[in-house]
């Protein structure tokens, strides 16, 4: 078994308040539609499992770009959105922290049953991913929240959290069924960070010959160990600065916006006032769905689609969150009926963008531009609810 990547992120507190949980949960479950439209359940899968894609759908989600919390948050929003449409869609997500994570094995057995499914397996691939994060490799960090995504095809990925108090710091294990061979053969190849004294301790029948293949490990090339994990540390700091961001790939997205053909796209999304700042967003949001891996190396980019929950790099702006939530909500649900001129369109915004950024060169000034969209989503208008708001933490 081959682990996908891992994330370090800085420890953060605090809830989800309901005005962005509900809507992460709409444009979320969205985005994973579309997803599966035009690439396939197991597309999805193998997004989910790859950390920097990870980061950057939670950061078009409004999430903070970095912190802890974007994993149970985005995960309680998929959970909620997706899980009412698995019949339909096949996929479930099962699982999440705490008591919810000791339920994993009773909703997998139900997905399998209704999928015809070998319900104990799932089983054990989920107890066993569990123990190799929490007991095979004891690296500090306590494993919390275990979530288990299943298709209805019987492929599956699976998302783990661990914290360590102590370092202020959570760390993210993505997992992919695909290509699996076995669980103990050379289990932790994708297992790349900054030595913290890890002790290991292999505890499955067959630890000899993982112990065996560990220092081989230990000998390759860090270039050779890299290319077999993603993996991600943020840093402690809220702000979202320049040097979070690729420039030229920003630059070619406000260009998008600005210079080709608003009104033209807004006509065929028959979306009246469509202007650059949504269409920034639904650039970013057609990236996540459509660009490929190498795209998603600088995840801070992509919270300018829709800023921040705690206002980094700027407060959420309700008004053009939800225009991109009906834009693409609408897209998927005419393509369901076999009317894809707008899922053709949300996908030309991802090419013009990329072909911006490969025939021209633009000069952000980032400060400008933050300095900007805070002052923007600041308006009565544009800015999140504060007095009286009720609180709702997506639990999972």
């Amino acid at each position: 078994m081959r682990r996908s990547g891992t994330a370090d992120l800085p420890l953060h507190g605090g809830r989800v308040p309901a005005w962005l949980a509900n809507r992460m949960a709409a444009l979320g479950g969205a985005i994973v539609e579309a997803v599966v439209w035009h690439y396939g359940r197991g597309e999805f899968l193998a997004r989910l499992s790859d950390p920097w894609w990870f980061q950057a759908f939670g950061c078009v989600l409004g999430m903070d770009w970095h912190s802890s919390g974007v994993t149970t948050s985005v995960l309680g929003a998929l959970k909620r959105s997706l899980n009412p449409l698995s019949r339909d869609l096949g996929i479930y997500i099962c699982g999440g922290r705490g008591g919810r994570a000791r339920r994993t094995p009773d909703e997998l057995n139900a997905a399998a049953e209704a999928n015809g499914l070998d319900g104990a397996s799932l089983v054990r691939a989920s107890r066993l991913v569990a123990r190799v994060d929490n007991n095979a490799v004891q690296d500090g960090f306590q494993i919390y929240l275990h979530v288990f995504a299943l298709t209805a095809d019987g492929e599956w990925a699976v998302i783990q959290q661990g914290m360590n108090p102590e370092l202020g710091m959570a760390r993210r294990y993505h997992w992919l069924s695909r290509g699996l061979r076995s669980f103990v053969e050379e289990p932790h190849a994708a297992v790349v960070g900054e030595n913290q004294g890890l002790i290991i301790n292999l505890t499955h029948r067959k630890a000899e010959d993982a112990r065996n293949i560990l220092p081989q490990m230990c000998r390759e090339p860090p270039r050779t160990i890299l290319r077999e994990a993603a993996r991600i540390i943020m840093p402690s700091r809220h702000d979202v600065r320049a040097e979070d961001v690729d420039l030229a790939r920003l630059g070619a997205v406000l260009a998008t916006a600005h210079d080709h053909g608003v009104n033209d796209f807004a006509s065929l999304l028959l979306c009246p006032g469509l202007g650059p700042r949504t269409l920034r967003a639904l650039v970013l949001i057609s990236e996540v769905i459509h660009g490929t891996r190498s795209r998603f190396a600088d995840p801070a980019r992509f919270s300018f689609a829709h800023g921040g929950k705690d206002g980094h790099p700027f407060r959420v702006p309700l008004d053009v969150y939800d225009t991109s939530i009906r834009v693409l909500r609408d897209a998927v649900a005419k393509a369901r009926l076999g009317r894809t001129d707008k899922m053709a369109a949300v996908r030309v915004l991802d090419r013009i963008a990329r072909s911006a950024e490969a025939h021209c060169r633009f000069d952000v000034d980032f400060d400008g531009l933050t300095m900007t969209e805070k002052a923007a989503s600041n308006t009565k208008s544009q800015s999140i609810p504060q007095a009286g708001e009720r609180q709702l933490e997506l639990r999972l």
